[in-house]
């Protein structure tokens, strides 16, 4: 064993001396004790072998705009998609300001396709005990990787992905299957679970609107919100393990969320609804009737209403001539392998103390709002609304219009 080193008694007079001196002198030594820290190394470029069609199928409206495989193209290839773990972040933290039951430390929005999806390979990567993710479409090798090497260190993780997804997400099932994760199929009782939503430790869950399919994330508009909420997070895993066994359970709501198939219709309505002053809405579909009916109710009592949505072959061409006539104003995009309006968000009365915001998993249609499994929340935090007002302008600017 080799023997540690000691100061000589010589060097720790000297070392007394020369503090007592420059104290005598008027100054205040500093000494400072730099300990050797580890940097945590995520994964270096890690490609996502997915070939898919580059952009957005609805299947049968079920609230997701891409039916991929790793292997398969519909509409043509792509190149290799690649997930970079430190993309420069594109977020906005803020406070929950919703009246919930607690909630403690800042949250974040993540805006894509700005951000990247480091955020969620970090969370993925420090966590110490438990995760569990519900998610529609997965196919995204770095978190499927990063989700192996946690269950190697010892984290419980639990994974539900769709039972008609797979297609997409059985090369994610069998990786996780073979690499020590707990996976299972969503629940027969759901059309689709729809869902996408990630939970660590038990203190933080992500809401998103962004399936984890890597080929999307540099073309998808999309958000991501990081819910610190305890009561939230409480009622996320609640449910987590009455999904994960095929129970029945009625969602709680925690502080904001809103969840299908139970109240999310009503929810969203009420936003909409109680709008004074401005709406400001993403929407990947526009296929309900009862709230195009309150959109053009909205408009008609004064409220300005604008919709930046897509509009794919045409699909809302009609429904969005008629809101137009009724003074909501309507932009999209239609681009099979463009810039994509994939995410959900309802931003009402921005500017005002009445001032909130729902973001999440549900599409305007009858299966995502009344039979789906879902996932959104319904929040007052200023720097959320302002990260979304910050890319909705120049969304809505350069959509095609209609009048």
């Amino acid at each position: 064993m080799p023997r540690p080193r000691v100061f000589s008694s010589f060097r720790l007079i000297a070392v007394a001396v020369v503090v007592v001196a420059l104290a005598l002198a008027g100054c205040t030594p500093s000494i400072s004790v730099s300990i050797g820290s580890k940097h945590h190394k995520t994964h270096a470029k890690t490609t996502s072998k997915q070939h898919g069609k580059s952009h957005h199928k609805k299947p049968h409206h079920t609230t997701s705009h891409h039916t991929t495989s790793h292997h398969i193209t519909s509409h043509h290839k792509t190149s290799h998609a690649k997930s970079k773990h430190h993309a420069k972040a594109h977020h906005h933290k803020a406070h929950h300001s919703s009246g919930g039951s607690g909630g403690g430390s800042a949250d974040q929005l993540v805006i894509e396709p700005n951000a990247g999806f480091s955020t969620v390979y970090n969370l993925i990567n420090h966590a110490k005990h438990s995760i569990e993710i519900t998610m529609f479409e997965f196919a995204d090798t770095t978190a499927e990787h990063d989700l192996g090497a946690a269950a190697k260190r010892g984290v419980d993780v639990r994974v539900i992905l769709d039972q008609k997804e797979t297609s997409t997400d059985m090369p994610a099932y069998d990786y996780f299957k073979s690499h020590g994760i707990k996976v299972v199929w969503s629940w027969s009782k759901y059309t689709y679970t729809h869902q996408k939503t990630l939970t660590f430790d038990n203190t933080t869950s992500i809401v998103e609107t962004a399936n984890l399919t890597a080929n999307y994330y540099k073309t998808s508009r999309d958000f991501l919100v990081v819910d610190h909420n305890k009561a939230d997070v409480a009622a996320i895993v609640k449910v987590f393990n009455a999904d994960f066994a095929h129970h029945a359970i009625t969602p709680p709501d925690g502080a904001d969320l809103v969840w299908s198939p139970t109240d999310s219709q009503r929810q969203i309505l009420g936003v909409i609804n109680g709008a004074k002053k401005n709406l400001r809405i993403y929407s990947e579909e526009m296929g309900d009737s009862t709230v195009v009916d309150d959109l053009i109710a909205a408009a008609k009592r004064g409220v300005d209403v604008m919709v930046c949505g897509e509009n794919l072959s045409g699909e809302y061409t009609s429904t969005f001539e008629r809101m137009a006539r009724y003074g909501v104003h309507i932009a999209y995009y239609s681009s099979s392998t463009g810039f994509y309006i994939h995410g959900k968000v309802v931003l009402a009365d921005y500017g005002t103390k009445n001032a909130r915001v729902f973001i999440g998993s549900e599409n305007f249609s009858n299966t995502s709002l009344n039979e789906n499994r879902e996932l959104g929340l319904i929040i007052r935090t200023p720097s959320v609304m302002s990260g979304i007002v910050s890319v909705f302008g120049k969304d809505f600017a350069n959509g095609k219009h209609t009048s």
